[in-house]
């Protein structure tokens, strides 16, 4: 009996954390001299499809929305069909701001969606461990990213002028996937779009409300592609992974 009890719950608490997911990979890519980051080749693999099927691997998650733009909706829909990705439902076209672009996302989920996850597009070496840390939190305390430590020592200037040295100890570089309760990151969302406020991640849409925001562990292979050098980065801790 015991034994059973123990499955039953266990079941019933991977129910609670199942969550929808929301793709942003609409960005113009201006630092990648003018070719689309998500879509150039992870050794053979499109950085867009590498980002999806880490997110496929999560159990927690059970619906995946990409959002891009108008005129790769075709392409990134051949890629997610030829690529087998079971849980991608939807691509979508995104807005004029990114914060717009999540919300469309988060629009085509159904509404029964009680935790949505946003990751970037760009980012293909996150770890299922990193996904679920995230996940379970935001179901506990209704929003969680997960963080590494700033190994660099910070300085804050102006006009190239060193005004203050932050305190590196209280310094965290914030990834994705941000995980939200569904309510709490619609309103924040609809909110920062209406007011046209200039939010930097989708943390910072919450964190305008008023509302916490808890950290989990990160990873720092978990890179964001924005220039060609993060390409090569990429490779090489792909390549260090399958060693």
């Amino acid at each position: 009996m015991a034994g059973f009890l123990k499955r039953l719950l266990g079941r019933e608490a991977e129910k609670t954390l199942r969550c929808g997911a929301v793709v942003p990979a609409a960005g113009s890519s201006s630092r990648m001299g003018g070719q689309d980051k998500i879509l150039l080749p992870l050794d053979g693999v499109p950085v867009l499809i590498r980002t999806l099927r880490a997110l496929e691997s999560s159990a927690l998650i059970t619906e995946i929305i990409v959002v891009t733009r108008e005129d790769l909706i075709v392409p990134i829909s051949q890629l997610c069909r030829d690529a087998a990705l079971s849980k991608v439902s939807k691509v979508v076209i995104g807005g004029s701001s990114r914060a717009e672009s999540v919300l469309r996302g988060i629009r085509a989920l159904p509404e029964e969606t009680e935790l949505i996850a946003i990751h970037d597009g760009a980012r293909p070496l996150v770890t299922t461990e990193v996904i679920d840390q995230a996940i379970t939190m935001a179901a506990q305390r209704g929003a969680a990213a997960p963080a590494v430590p700033v190994k660099d020592t910070v300085k804050k200037a102006h006009d190239g002028l060193v005004e203050e040295t932050p305190d590196r100890s209280s310094l965290f570089a914030v990834q994705t996937p941000q995980v939200f309760d569904a309510s709490l990151i619609r309103g924040a969302l609809g909110k920062a779009v209406e007011e046209n406020a200039p939010i930097t991640d989708d943390c910072s849409a919450v964190e305008r409300l008023g509302m916490q925001v808890f950290l989990t562990q990160g990873d720092y292979t978990n890179l964001k592609i924005t220039t060609p050098e993060d390409m090569a980065v990429a490779e090489g801790l792909l390549a260090w992974r399958q060693s």
